[in-house]
C-alpha cells in the first residue's frame, strides 16, 4: 500500500478526555475517531488491525469446530420476555420500537436468539454437538462510556453457543474452547492469563475469564506463581487461617473515641494495626432483614460473595442503622448484639480485638468471640477479597495480585436458557431432552485496546506483526528529488509485495522526522530507510520498531531479512 493512495491521519496531541495509553494513542495513530460517546468509527488503519484480530479469531474457532452463521442485531422482545431477561437485565439494553409499535432491543448478547435456533432446527441427538459462532456488533449502553474502545457502548465481538445432549459433551467443548482461546491469545503475541470466575448475569455453573495483563486492567486477578491457580478476585477463595483464634486475655472495654469513625482513626487512636480492628458493615437483605457483616479492619467486603450467602442484598441507610443499633455510622459493633451477624472467616480468627461500641464516640477494645460476641460457626464464611500474601486455595504457595483486562469469557451455561426457550431433542429412546448449552464470547476490538497497552512507548504503538497494520514500512528520503531512491523504493516494495510481505511505502515526500515520527506513531513494526548516500553503497538502514538503533544492510538482502524479523 502507498500512503499517498491511502488515509493516514496523525494528531500530535490527544484530546483531553483520553485517559488510558490505548485511547490516546488510537485517537493520535488515526486508528478511531469518536462520533459520540461511547460510539467510534473504525478508520483505515483501525480497521486493519481489527480484521488481523477477526482473521486469527475466525482461524482458530473453525479449526476447533465451529460453525460460523450471523444473527440479527435487532431481536424482538418476545424472546427476551420467554428467559425473562427483558426486565431484568438492566439500562444496558437499548430498547427500541418499529412503526407498529413492536418492541425490540439492539442485541448486547445473543443468547436468545441462538436457542430459537436451534429449538426450531435441531431435532434429534444425531445432531448433536453443535457449536454456533458468529463475529458481529453488539450494543450495550454503559452508565459511563470510556477508555476508547475498552469501554465503549458499541462493539465488535465473537459470540459462540454450543449445544450437547449431556453435560459431559459440554464439558468437553468447553474444554476444546479453553484450548482454542489459548491458541487466539498466543497468536496474537499477548500476555494473557486464564482464571476462574464468577458467571454473573450470563448465568450457568462454571465460567474462566482470559486477561490480558495490563497494569491499567479494571479487573484484580489473584494467583499462585508456584501453580496453576488463577482466578478473579471476585470468586478467589480467602482460605480460612491456619492458626486457631487465641483465647480472650484482655478485660472488654467501653472506651471515648471522639471522632474517631474511620478504621485508620480507630486503629491510630488504640496504637494497633487495623487487622486488630474489627470492621463492621450493616445491610438490607431482599426480604428486609437488617444484618451484620464482619471483617477484619485491613479487608474488603467481597459483594458478590456476601450475595452467595444473603441472596440480594444493600447497604443499610444512616436511618436504618440509627434505629436499629441506636448510634452513627462508624461507631457500630457486634457486642451483646441480637441481630443477625456473618463473620468472614479472618474477622472470626480474632481475638481481644477493637470495634464501635453501638454508642456516638465510643468504641471497644478487648472484645472477644463467644464471651461478648455470639457467633455460630455456621455464620461464618468466605465473605472478603483476598490479598497477597494470602495462602493460595490450592495450598501450595502465597497468592500474588495483578491487574488485568478481560478479553475474553467461556461459560458452561447448563441448561438456563434451554429450559426457559424448551429447547429440547430427542434422544435415542425418543423422548424429549433439554440440551446442555455453552457460551464462549470474545472482546474482538477490547483485543486491540488491550494489545496496546501492552505494546508502546513514548513514540506510540509497537504491536506485534500478527496484530499491526502493515508488516513493514519503507521510509524513502527525498523521493521526488532522487531517481535512484524513487527507484529503489519501487524495485524493493515490488519485491516485499511478491514475497506476501504487507508493506507500506510512504511516498509522500515529507522530511525524514516527520516519516519517522508517523510510522513510529502507527505501529508499523520493521522499516527500512533508503537515501542516496547509503545507496552509493548500495545499502539500506534496516530498524525493528523496539530497536534502539538502526543497522546498515545491503539493499538486495532487505527482503530475506524482513522474512525473516516476520
Amino acid at each position: 500500500m502507498r500512503v499517498s493512495q491511502f488515509f493516514i491521519s496523525t494528531l500530535k496531541e490527544a484530546p483531553s478526555e483520553a485517559e488510558l495509553p490505548s485511547h490516546r494513542l488510537m485517537l493520535r495513530a488515526g486508528y478511531i475517531r469518536k462520533l459520540s460517546s461511547g460510539l467510534y468509527t473504525w478508520m483505515p488503519l483501525g480497521l486493519r488491525v481489527l480484521r488481523k484480530v477477526e482473521a486469527v479469531v475466525r482461524e482458530e474457532m473453525n479449526k476447533s469446530g465451529g460453525i460460523e452463521l450471523l444473527m440479527p442485531a435487532v431481536q424482538p422482545a418476545e424472546l427476551w420476555q420467554e428467559t425473562g431477561r427483558w426486565d431484568v437485565f438492566g439500562p444496558q439494553m437499548l430498547k427500541i420500537k418499529d412503526r407498529h409499535d413492536n418492541l425490540f432491543c439492539f442485541g448486547p448478547t445473543h443468547e436468545e436468539v441462538i436457542t430459537d435456533i436451534a429449538r426450531r432446527e435441531v431435532k434429534s441427538y444425531r445432531q448433536l454437538p453443535l457449536n454456533f459462532y458468529q463475529i458481529q456488533t453488539k450494543f450495550r449502553d454503559e452508565v459511563r462510556p470510556r477508555f476508547g474502545v475498552m469501554r465503549a457502548r458499541e462493539f465488535v465481538m465473537k459470540d459462540a453457543y454450543s449445544f450437547h445432549s449431556s453435560f459431559e459433551s459440554l464439558e468437553q467443548t468447553y474444554r476444546v474452547m479453553y484450548e482454542t482461546y489459548t491458541r487466539i491469545f498466543t497468536r496474537l503475541g499477548l500476555q494473557f492469563r486464564a482464571v476462574a470466575a464468577d458467571t454473573g448475569a450470563i448465568g450457568g455453573s462454571g465460567s474462566h475469564e482470559f486477561h490480558v495483563l495490563a497494569d491499567s486492567g479494571e479487573d484484580a486477578l489473584a494467583f499462585c506463581p508456584n501453580s496453576d491457580y488463577a482466578a478473579n478476585v471476585e470468586l478467589a477463595e480467602a482460605v480460612a487461617p491456619a492458626t486457631a483464634r487465641a483465647p480472650a486475655s484482655q478485660e472488654l472495654q467501653k472506651v471515648i473515641t471522639p471522632g474517631q469513625k474511620t478504621i485508620e482513626e480507630v486503629a491510630a487512636f488504640f496504637d494497633t494495626s487495623a487487622r486488630n480492628v474489627l470492621k463492621t458493615i450493616a445491610v438490607m437483605t431482599h426480604e428486609n432483614e437488617f444484618v451484620l457483616l464482619l471483617l477484619r479492619g485491613d479487608h474488603q467486603l467481597n459483594e458478590i460473595k456476601a450475595s452467595k450467602v444473603l441472596g440480594e442484598f444493600r447497604f443499610a441507610t444512616e436511618e436504618e442503622i440509627k434505629s436499629n443499633m441506636g448510634c452513627r455510622p462508624g461507631y457500630i459493633g457486634p457486642v451483646n448484639r441480637s441481630n443477625t451477624i456473618l463473620a468472614d472467616r479472618a474477622a472470626a480468627a480474632l481475638s481481644n480485638f477493637v470495634c464501635g461500641a453501638n454508642d456516638d464516640g465510643y468504641h471497644f477494645s478487648g472484645a472477644n468471640f463467644g464471651r461478648d460476641v455470639k457467633l455460630y460457626d455456621s455464620n461464618v464464611h468466605d465473605l472478603r477479597n483476598v490479598v497477597a500474601g494470602d495462602a493460595s486455595p490450592d495450598g501450595k504457595g502465597a497468592l500474588e495480585l495483578c491487574r488485568g483486562i478481560e478479553v475474553g469469557h467461556i461459560f458452561q451455561l447448563r441448561t438456563k436458557y434451554s429450559e426457559a426457550l424448551q429447547a429440547t431433542y430427542l434422544d435415542e429412546n425418543g423422548k424429549a431432552q433439554v440440551m446442555e448449552m455453552g457460551c464462549y464470547g470474545i472482546g474482538v476490538s477490547r483485543i486491540v485496546a488491550a494489545a496496546i497497552e501492552q505494546n508502546f512507548d513514548e513514540r506510540g504503538i509497537a504491536l506485534p506483526s500478527g496484530m499491526a497494520p502493515f508488516q513493514v514500512a519503507i521510509a524513502p528520503i527525498g523521493i521526488k528529488k532522487s531517481e535512484a531512491v524513487r527507484n529503489a523504493a519501487e524495485q524493493l516494495y515490488a519485491e516485499l509485495t511478491a514475497a506476501g510481505v504487507e508493506v507500506l511505502l510512504d511516498d509522500r515526500d515529507e522530511r525524514p522526522g516527520v516519516m519517522f515520527a508517523d510510522l513510529e506513531l502507527i505501529g508499523v513494526p520493521h522499516r527500512i530507510v533508503i537515501g542516496d548516500r547509503g545507496l552509493k553503497e548500495g545499502k539500506v538502514e534496516y530498524q525493528g520498531r523496539k530497536d534502539e538503533t538502526a543497522q546498515s544492510i545491503p539493499l538486495q538482502d532487505a527482503v530475506k531479512l524482513v522474512q525473516s524479523k516476520l
